[in-house]
């Protein structure tokens, strides 16, 4: 059976790293096109994570990529840069959290 959107984001609150974030209050908009198209928003406040579908009316930063795309970047198979430089994910907000989010979760 293969990732989806709905398994990858239900799994990032067990798989995020309190330590990694200290102080960090932010607002993750998760935009999807493609197969499995979506809004959904990850919050981090006070050392923990929480996952909601739809859109958050003032994210700290807004991802907008092809489900498809999003999957291949968490599973190693498409590099998070190279596809940030080809368009294939887009990037709107603060972009040094963007650089910082793979930190936050144990990667598979």
């Amino acid at each position: 059976m293969s990732l989806t959107i709905n398994d990858l984001l239900s799994q990032m609150p067990g798989a995020f790293l309190p330590e990694k974030a200290p102080g960090l209050n932010a607002i993750i908009q998760f935009n999807f096109s493609g197969a499995e198209p979506g809004n959904w928003n990850a919050e981090i406040k006070n050392g923990a994570l929480k996952i909601e579908k739809g859109v958050h009316p003032n994210p700290t930063l807004s991802v907008t990529a092809d489900s498809a795309d999003y999957i291949k970047i968490f599973t190693h198979e498409l590099d998070p840069m190279q596809a940030f430089m080809k368009g294939k994910l887009k990037l709107q907000g603060d972009l040094s959290l963007a650089m910082k989010i793979s930190q936050f979760f144990k990667l598979p």
